[in-house]
């Protein structure tokens, strides 16, 4: 069962790339910068396939990655991901374990102030809870992806309309589609602290954004989901806006979203 890292980066060096994320698997890296290009290069027994584009945008970077993978698992990551010795072996052993499982979410280390989860437990992840896993958790079989058709919106995340949420969006799409998704509380990596290229505080945009997102996650439930987000994290969220606000801007922003079908 051969696992394949699918890297979204942005001004890399293939080695200089493999060597701190400290791969140790076969990886198609999708490289933003300023070049169109490509390049194979063997690393430590592996093949990484280093594609060079202009376009900017991180779902279309994980687009293009999916479109040449051919490992048997597909691992999402970053540029700001270390990998922990055996990430590769775990993962594998964890499909193997639950041989139904379409995709399995993974821990990946962060600054506490950042993280949305942590997986103590494995069990299934459903509608309701799919929105806290960002797309470096995901590690999923690539026949089931392939067959579900599923792809990273270009509105949501990185270089986008709207700033995050495209790793919700595509989590949710696939469930929809009857695919089996559980949790493994195993750690596989760790992200380098750093600043974010989208987080800017929790302002206007901040909750504008995040109100068309709830929309179209939660549909008719996206009033009460987007409640349930602010008072679960009052404290952190609600220190320089009201709570009363933040929820206007929500479901303000959740109302006008048919822009972002």
């Amino acid at each position: 069962m051969k696992v394949q890292v699918l890297a979204s980066v942005m001004n890399e060096e293939p080695k200089a790339l493999a060597g701190r994320m400290m791969l140790e698997s076969d990886a198609v890296i999708i490289n933003q910068c300023d070049r169109l290009d490509y390049e194979e290069v063997e690393w430590k027994g592996h093949r990484l396939r280093f594609c060079s584009f202009p376009e900017r945008g991180v779902g279309r970077s994980r687009n293009e990655a999916i479109l040449r993978a051919d490992g048997d698992i597909c691992l999402f990551s970053d540029g700001d991901i270390v990998y922990e010795p055996g990430y590769s072996e775990a993962i594998a052993a964890e499909f193997i374990r639950r041989p139904d499982a379409d995709m399995i979410l993974f821990n990946v280390m962060v600054e506490e102030e950042r993280r949305t989860y942590w997986i103590t437990e494995r069990k299934r992840v459903h509608w309701y809870n799919c929105g806290r896993y960002g797309a470096v958790s995901f590690a999923v079989r690539r026949e089931s992806l392939l067959s579900s058709r599923v792809m990273f919106s270009l509105l949501f995340g990185g270089g986008a309309r709207y700033s995050n949420g495209e790793d919700s969006l595509f989590l949710k799409e696939f469930m929809d589609k009857g695919y089996k998704v559980y949790t493994a509380p195993v750690t596989i990596a760790r992200e380098i602290g750093g600043d974010s290229t989208w987080f800017k505080g929790y302002d206007e945009k901040f909750f504008r954004d995040r109100g068309v997102l709830y929309r179209q996650l939660y549909g008719r439930l996206h009033g009460l989901m987007a409640l349930r987000f602010l008072l679960a994290h009052r404290e952190k969220l609600c220190g320089e806006v009201p709570l009363k606000q933040a929820y206007r801007w929500m479901m303000g922003a959740g109302k006008n979203c048919r822009s972002a079908q």
